[in-house]
C-alpha cells in the first residue's frame, strides 16, 4: 500500500510512519521542514522492511495551496497510485482571545484546516476513479471539547470536523472509499512548545513535563488499528480528557459548568507560565488518589 502522512517531521506523524514503516507499505513523508523529513527516513531505513525506493521526501507546505496538485501528481507519478491519505499536519495555539492578533486565527484557519481541505480535493479525484482509498484526519478531542487559551486551535478543529463528516455523507455511492477522523487527546509531542501564542511570529517554546501525557507510540498503536477497521470517529485520550469527549457529546449542559471550572484553573496555569493542560490531570488524579 501507498500511504502519504503529512505532518511526518514530528510527534503523532513521525511515529507513525515508524509503525508502518514496519508493515511494509510505501511511505510519502511531507511537512516543510526537509532535513527533518529525511532524519525520519533514515530511522525508517533502519528498521530493514523498507528500501530507498520505498520511501518518497516529498516538502509540503500546507499553506501554499497552489502547490498541492503538483505535489499529487508527484505521488502518482511515483508510485502511480495513493491508498491511504493521512492528514496530520498542523499547529495548535496558546493565547487568550483579547491578546491574540488576527493574522494568528488567519494562519490556524489556512494551515489546520483550508491547507487540509485542500490537499484532501486534490488526492479524491484519485480516489473516486480507483474507487478506493482511505483517507483519514488527525483532528483532536479539541474538535469536540471547547477550552480556553486554545480558541483559534479549536475553532480550526471543529471545522474539520464538520467538513469530514459531511465529506463522508457525499461519498455514499463509493463504499470502497472511507473517511476516518482521529481526536486525540495531550499527546507527548512539540506540539504545545511549537504552538502558536499571541503573534504570528512567537511560539510557546516551553518544555513542560509530559509524563501525564500519553505516550506518542500508543496513540499511534490506536489509530493504526482504527485506521485498519475502517473506524468513522475515534477519541483517543488518557483519563480524564476522554470523560471530558463523553460529556460534551451526550450531557452538554453538565460539561459548560465542568468546563468553565477547570477552564479557570487552565487560564491561570496559563498566565503563571505552567503547562494549560495539566490542571485536568492534576484534579483528577486528586480525586482518584
Amino acid at each position: 500500500m501507498v500511504v502519504w502522512v503529512t505532518g511526518a517531521s514530528s510527534g503523532i506523524g513521525e511515529e507513525l510512519v515508524y509503525q508502518l514503516s514496519k508493515l511494509g507499505v510505501s511511505l510519502v513523508l511531507s511537512a516543510r521542514r526537509v532535513h527533518e523529513l529525511e532524519r525520519v527516513k533514515r530511522r525508517c531505513l533502519e528498521n530493514g522492511n523498507l528500501k530507498e525506493k520505498d520511501i518518497l521526501v516529498l516538502p509540503l507546505d500546507l499553506t501554499d495551496t497552489s502547490s498541492h496538485e503538483e505535489v499529487t501528481k508527484a505521488v502518482l507519478q511515483e508510485f502511480g497510485r495513493i491508498d491511504i491519505l493521512v492528514n496530520n499536519g498542523g499547529r495548535s495555539q496558546r493565547s487568550l482571545v483579547v491578546n491574540t492578533s488576527l493574522d494568528v486565527f488567519k494562519e490556524l484557519i489556512e494551515l489546520n484546516y483550508l491547507g487540509t481541505v485542500s490537499l484532501t480535493k486534490c488526492v479524491l479525484p484519485h480516489m473516486i476513479e480507483r474507487k478506493q482509498g482511505k483517507i483519514v484526519v488527525v483532528n483532536s478531542i479539541s474538535g469536540i471539547v471547547s477550552v480556553p487559551v486554545s480558541s483559534g486551535y479549536c475553532a480550526s478543529k471543529h471545522a474539520l470536523r464538520g467538513f469530514f463528516h459531511s465529506l463522508r455523507t457525499e461519498l455514499v455511492d463509493y463504499p470502497g472509499i472511507t473517511v476516518s477522523t482521529i481526536c486525540p487527546g495531550p499527546v507527548q509531542s512539540d506540539i504545545v512548545k511549537n504552538a502558536f501564542s499571541e503573534e504570528v511570529t512567537k511560539t510557546v517554546e516551553n518544555n513542560f513535563d509530559q509524563s501525564y501525557k500519553m505516550a506518542t507510540s500508543r496513540c499511534v498503536r490506536l489509530m493504526l488499528i482504527s485506521m485498519a477497521n475502517d473506524l468513522k470517529e475515534v477519541w483517543i485520550a488518557d483519563q480524564p480528557f476522554l470523560l471530558m469527549a463523553y460529556l460534551w457529546q451526550y450531557m452538554p449542559t453538565l460539561a459548560w459548568w465542568l468546563t468553565n471550572k477547570v477552564g479557570k484553573k487552565r487560564i491561570t496555569n496559563f498566565k503563571s507560565g505552567m503547562d494549560t493542560d495539566s490542571s485536568y490531570s492534576t484534579m483528577w488524579k486528586k480525586k482518584h488518589d
